[in-house]
């Protein structure tokens, strides 16, 4: 099963968490962009499980072979093809799970919309598995859009109740956001790092799971790229990251926060910085009308906890039509958030890069 995005850059990705390979193919990208493999390699590492304790065990090498589009290390601006092998697969732990929907996965509605027989091992398609070609396409993305002097990075915002110190909205240093984008658990205080690893490890030893949040910056954009209603960056940049399959809520800028202003606190104000114009705050986060302003755009994406926790759970057996208990097995993260980072992060720069596309500014 193929899922696809975008118009005049388009992207599909193919596979499933247990297949032999997943696939993705990019079409509109632009030729004579420099392609570094061993950035990509490092924007899959930062995804990749196994990296950390507080992580699954699972270990995926996730090498991207480029099948096309790419020779010599510059793109042709043909196709962009990709594959990654999956490796490292147990699909009997997924032998109880046929007629027994776990909670807040896709189990159920996927058995109802394919009567049965959708391929749920390690969530099938479902998987968040399915980011990992998501990220390598990112990783290709984000070379282009630096030769543009856009730069994109985030870091860890929340763990539950224990918080990182947010971005300055008005201020953010394009040099912070490329060392954040090469970190694994990437967050802009170290002892908030340190307790949000005891959060998710309190989780672990409940058998439990913990959410939380990420925060995105975009830096360069220039003024005016984007369109009004439905083609906005907001609307872009959310049907992207909607991709990843634990996110459950985007804002941007002050986001649910302007709903407690006045129009007069919410308001940016502008001045002349030079010959440059540009807002004394930022709590539109960088967009207004659907279009940016040429200030940094500011993303917070709320990440579920991970489902697939090791306490028994209510379920039913929809071949038996009796109510019975859960108890999953397998591995998996108490905490998906420092993976799904990298992931978020490259949603945004395909997003990006989909706009300036939009926009005829490849």
């Amino acid at each position: 099963m193929t899922s696809k995005i975008g118009n005049k850059l388009k992207i599909e990705i193919t596979g499933g968490s247990h297949s032999e390979q997943l696939e993705a193919v990019m079409v509109g990208f632009p030729k004579g962009v420099k392609i570094d493999e061993e950035n990509i390699a490092l924007q899959m590492a930062r995804r990749a499980p196994g990296q950390d304790p507080t992580a699954t065990a699972r270990k995926e090498p996730d090498k991207v072979e480029i099948v096309s589009g790419v020779e010599n290390g510059v793109t042709t601006g043909e196709e962009i093809r990709i594959v990654i092998k999956n490796t490292n697969t147990k699909s009997s732990d997924y032998d109880n799970l046929k007629y027994t929907p776990r909670p807040n996965h896709a189990d159920y509605p996927a058995f109802v919309k394919y009567n049965g027989q959708a391929d749920m091992r390690g969530s099938g398609h479902f998987s968040g598995r399915m980011t990992a070609p998501l990220t390598a396409l990112g990783a290709i993305c984000r070379e282009y859009l630096k030769t543009k002097g856009i730069f994109v990075g985030g870091h860890v915002f929340n763990i539950g109740d224990c918080f990182d110190i947010a971005f300055d909205p008005v201020t953010v240093d394009s040099v912070v956001l490329h060392k954040l984008s090469g970190e694994y658990f990437a967050t802009n205080s170290f002892e908030a790092k340190d307790d949000m690893r005891r959060v998710i490890e309190n989780a672990k030893k409940d058998g439990d799971s913990i959410g939380g949040a990420v925060e995105i910056a975009v830096t360069g954009m220039p003024v005016g790229i984007g369109n009004h209603m439905f083609g906005g960056v907001e609307n872009i940049i959310s049907s992207v990251v909607y991709g990843v399959p634990a996110v459950k809520g985007i804002s941007f800028g002050a986001g649910f926060d302007f709903s407690f202003l006045r129009g007069s606190e919410a308001n940016d104000s502008y001045y002349y910085d030079g010959d440059k114009v540009v807002t004394a705050t930022n709590n539109c986060g960088g967009i207004v009308g659907g279009m940016t302003t040429g200030m940094p755009i500011i993303i917070r994406v709320a990440l579920k906890p991970t489902p697939s926790v090791f306490m028994p759970q209510n379920t039913v057996n929809l071949e038996t039509h009796e109510n019975v208990m859960l108890q999953i097995k397998g591995r998996h993260d108490p905490c998906i958030v420092p993976r799904a980072l990298p992931a978020v992060e490259a949603a945004v720069v395909v997003a990006v890069t989909m706009l300036l596309a939009e926009d005829n500014a490849l």
